[in-house]
């Protein structure tokens, strides 16, 4: 962790350059070429994905291009396609988010993947690449991870990438009708050197068996 901020600069914003990795390409939503893919690898969910989201599920494909046409193409948030190497077509979608240059900050969320997709080295891939290009490529001190206080399964995620969970904030929002508390977790400059070498061995060929299985887990490199 960079103590002395004297020099410090505002940080630049997120391009358009698509992150490559082995298992996943994640590249960001500049047009509606990968939407026809989302919404099938989306139609295949039993409406679990959609459960601690502020939209969906939906109708048909009519129905999520205009969502997709009206939600995707910002700035803030950045929407990326998850694109796994394997079938080379999207399967998910991630944002970064509640970018601010000036305080080197920003959150990973929307995060909406296909049943093929998820509990994949793809995902986890994704994960590295979106916290590289945040610490490495621009140089933001601070990575942010909020979800539903009973979305268990995304608060066990965070822990299992290396997000230190910070605390509650209290009747936050109001989605689907419904309070929400919001978990905030987070990672800092300071404990990235430690996380990336984890994800890198984590990744590397040798922890994989001929089946693709892991052979050690990414907390066990940490």
């Amino acid at each position: 962790m960079n103590t002395d901020l004297s020099q410090w600069t505002a940080r630049p914003r997120p391009d358009d350059t698509p992150m490559e990795g082995r298992f996943v390409t994640v590249e960001p939503i500049v047009d509606d070429r990968r939407f026809d893919e989302l919404f099938e690898a989306f139609a295949a969910d039993n409406g679990d994905m959609w459960r601690w989201l502020a939209y969906g599920p939906f109708g048909d494909a009519q129905d999520f291009r205009r969502f997709a046409e009206g939600f995707y193409f910002t700035d803030d948030p950045k929407f990326h396609a998850v694109v796994p190497k394997e079938t080379g077509r999207a399967a998910g979608v991630a944002a970064l988010m509640r970018i601010v240059p000036a305080d080197g900050v920003m959150e990973i969320g929307h995060i909406a993947l296909s049943p093929s997709l998820q509990r994949t080295p793809a995902t986890t891939e994704m994960q590295y690449l979106m916290m590289r290009r945040t610490f490495d490529e621009l140089g933001y001190r601070r990575y942010e991870w909020k979800c539903n206080s009973r979305n268990e399964p995304s608060k066990r995620t965070a822990a299992r990438l290396g997000f230190s969970y910070e605390g509650l904030f209290r009747q936050h929002m109001v989605t689907k009708g419904e309070n929400r508390d919001t978990a905030w977790f987070s990672v800092t400059d300071g404990d990235w050197p430690a996380l990336k070498a984890a994800f890198e061995a984590w990744l590397s060929p040798e922890n994989f068996d001929g089946d693709g299985r892991q052979i050690r887990s990414l907390e066990s490199f940490r």
